[in-house]
């Protein structure tokens, strides 16, 4: 009962732990770089021009549920033709596609980044 008392703060302190982590250390190395006198263009090398984030969240998930569609047909399919187990198939089939349809969106994510 008294364990989801403990737990929440202790989630929480975690996320707040790294993004403290990580933006104090990016500060101290971007204070530590002035100081030396570099040039400050070196902080924007990492802003290049990408797609939108929503670009690329709705192309990967539009893919992989065309991946598990195609892999609940092609299952369907082999379960209907062939002695395999229905038990073993439609999983199989389904993740298979699944990763296929992610592999995919991943390589049109590179595409759409070179653009």
């Amino acid at each position: 009962m008294g364990s989801e008392l403990i737990i929440i703060p202790i989630i929480f302190g975690a996320i707040f732990g790294v993004f403290y982590l990580y933006f104090s250390t990016r500060n101290k190395e971007r204070l530590a770089l002035i100081e030396k006198g570099a040039d400050a263009s070196i902080f924007m090398k990492g802003k290049q021009q990408t797609a939108p984030i929503w670009k690329v969240l709705i192309l990967n998930l539009a893919l992989l549920l065309m991946g598990i569609g195609v892999g609940t047909f092609i299952a369907s399919v082999l379960d209907n033709y062939t002695t395999l187990d229905e038990d073993a198939v439609y999983p199989a089939t389904i993740f298979f596609m699944a990763g296929v349809g992610l592999f995919i969106g991943f390589n049109m994510t590179k595409n759409l980044d070179k653009e």
